[in-house]
């Protein structure tokens, strides 16, 4: 499995922007696809996730504001940013969980970096 992240960018308070995840591997063999982030000094934090059934979930701060989904057919995730604000500047990372024989995988593409200027 190998991830392959785009679409970040510098953008002003408000914008908006959306990144994309191609999977080499079927996303229908994932249990979960999504985007972490993280800025230095903190955690990585799940930002947004969805399962090979299209279940969603979402952190709270950006409950509303962002929309993740997912093109079967290109194997590849979106996440659809709106209403961008400064503290959504970080480091966004695509991941993906595969789930075999008991045994849990976790996947991660490059960085993408996501700047939202005040």
């Amino acid at each position: 499995v190998q991830l392959q992240a785009s679409g970040g960018g510098l953008v002003q308070a408000g914008g908006s922007l959306r990144l994309s995840c191609v999977n080499s591997a079927s996303i229908f063999g994932m249990s979960y696809m999504g985007w972490y982030r993280q800025v230095p000094g903190k955690e990585r934090e799940l930002v947004a996730r969805i399962t090979d059934r299209g279940i969603t979930d979402y952190a709270d701060s950006v409950k509303g504001r962002f929309t993740i989904s997912a093109d079967n057919t290109k194997n590849t995730i979106y996440l659809q940013m709106g209403g961008l604000k400064p503290e959504d500047t970080a480091v966004y990372y695509c991941n993906a969980e595969q789930r075999m024989a008991g045994r849990t995988y976790m996947y991660w593409g490059q960085g993408t970096q996501v700047t939202v200027s005040s």
